[in-house]
């Protein structure tokens, strides 16, 4: 559902959110959840792409983190790994990877592919292409290389999270999309 803004000329989107699951989200990345210890490595397991540096694992405060948003990120060079401490609800913003060969400049629909600051190139996500994810319980997503993420966003004043990504992924691998600026968009979680 969409529904203009006439202060500001701007669009908003209201996005029903999805419950994440390992096939829901399976375009995305992964939904981990609880196995048993000692269970050997397996695909329901997160596959991790850590290669291109050193892995940093940290706890996140976050804070203010309502559920609307206008840009959108992507990591093309790591998997990134991100759950709630004590598996609280918390949403995310999605878009599936846009990440392009250099010698490609065109995709399926026609746009015109750009080059990152970070040196690679991608196609800017559509705003019919987004979607939000519900995530509850003690899990955890995985995002694959390059997919557009926008959060976590929860209704709680400040949460906790846990990311694995690399030591320096939001200095020299942090690519954002400013839908607000590109195309005139605000997307809201209707619940």
């Amino acid at each position: 559902m969409e529904s203009k803004n006439p202060k500001s000329e701007l669009t908003v989107m209201k996005l029903k959110p999805i419950e994440a699951t390992p096939e829901s989200f399976k375009e995305f990345g992964q939904v981990i959840e609880a196995s048993p210890d000692g269970e050997k490595f397996g695909p329901t397991d997160a596959q991790l792409d850590l290669s291109k540096g050193i892995p940093r694992f940290y706890i996140m405060n976050l804070q203010n983190r309502p559920l609307k948003f206008s840009t959108i990120t992507h990591h093309a060079s790591v998997t990134q790994c991100l759950g709630s401490i004590g598996g609280h609800v918390w949403y995310l913003g999605i878009a599936k990877p846009s990440l392009v060969d250099s010698e490609e400049v065109k995709n399926e629909k026609g746009k015109i592919a750009v080059q990152s600051r970070c040196g690679h190139f991608y196609v800017p996500p559509a705003v019919d292409d987004v979607r939000v994810f519900r995530i509850a319980d003690p899990k955890f997503i995985k995002l694959n290389r390059g997919t557009w993420h926008a959060g976590p966003l929860f209704k709680a004043d400040a949460m906790d999270f846990y990311n694995l990504e690399l030591s320096n992924t939001n200095v020299v691998d942090h690519t954002t999309h400013v839908f607000k600026k590109e195309n005139g968009v605000i997307f809201s979680i209707d619940e």
